[in-house]
């Protein structure tokens, strides 16, 4: 049985959302121990940036596959 594309998208975006939560984290403790200094916004914006783009991918992977599983 294959996943309907609002489920598709429903995982997809949980998935991402909390791999932004993780990813905001990540980014504020190892920032200034690599040496960069950025503002809230900015690790903010690149927050933003990166999970958009693998939500968009994620979701198009998972499409592929349950096109190849069904046609199969």
């Amino acid at each position: 049985m294959s996943q309907s594309r609002s489920l598709s998208l429903a995982e997809a975006v949980t998935n991402v959302g909390l791999g932004c939560k993780v990813a905001l984290v990540t980014r504020l403790l190892a920032s200034p121990v690599v040496g960069i200094q950025a503002s809230m916004a900015q690790h903010l914006w690149l927050t933003t940036i990166f999970p958009s783009v693998s939500l968009a991918r994620s979701y198009l992977v998972r499409r592929l596959f349950n096109r190849i599983g069904t046609a199969a």
